[in-house]
């Protein structure tokens, strides 16, 4: 039986950063993707891995990240990619969490960046914080990389979720846009959705919990 779902919040509830890596990569010249191969380059040690899990700084991710991108024969500060991060809410995701926090408890674990934007969803202005804050008061639990200090894929942020919400992990549903996150999570025993689409996904989760939570 279910008793709660857990989410990604970059790329699940707001749209995904990979679209703002590639326009920023067909601007600048770059291969399409040469931000994501970055960062999938030692991806337990990297400079990307090591400030999401607040062992660095904000400054000293802008000098490592340009110092790897540089072994990979181009030039890309850290900062760059930090202000790509920040995507739209995708309204149907929010609507879905409305419709099931009133039976399921809810979760949120997001690998993010301390001093990087406002809250959790790291904003870069109050406006977005705003409406960014408003959604995260949905959770009944909210897991951050950036303060627990573990990010995903290492499996024990995901226990840490499930104890804060008091849930077996065979009683939860885990949705994230990166396969590496969902591995753990279904060893663990976590039904898991890899969102390509706000539909796509939904409509997975649909049929998880036996509910609709799209219109029809």
């Amino acid at each position: 039986m279910i008793k709660a779902v857990l989410w990604d919040f970059g790329g699940v509830i707001t749209t995904s950063p990979f679209e703002a890596f590639n326009r920023f990569e067909a601007e600048r010249g770059l291969p399409k993707d040469f931000i994501r191969s970055i960062n999938a380059t030692n991806p337990e040690d990297n400079a990307w891995a090591r400030l999401e899990s607040n062992q660095i700084t904000v400054n000293e991710f802008d000098e490592a990240f340009a110092a790897e991108a540089r072994a990979k024969g181009n030039e890309v500060r850290g900062h760059e990619v930090l202000a790509l991060l920040s995507g739209d809410l995708r309204p149907e995701m929010v609507a879905a969490l409305d419709i099931i926090g009133a039976r399921f408890k809810l979760g949120c674990i997001t690998n993010n960046v301390k001093n990087s934007g406002q809250g959790p969803g790291m904003a870069k202005t109050p406006e977005r914080a705003g409406h960014f804050a408003s959604v995260m008061d949905r959770f009944d639990v909210v897991i951050e990389s950036s303060k627990v200090g573990i990010r995903k894929p290492d499996p024990r942020i995901y226990r840490i979720a499930c104890e804060a919400l008091e849930v077996d992990p065979s009683h939860a549903v885990f949705l994230d846009d990166l396969g590496i996150n969902l591995k753990p999570a279904r060893a663990l025993g976590m039904k898991t959705i890899k969102v390509q689409s706000a539909a796509q996904a939904l409509s997975e989760l649909e049929a998880h919990l036996d509910m609709e939570l799209m219109p029809r």
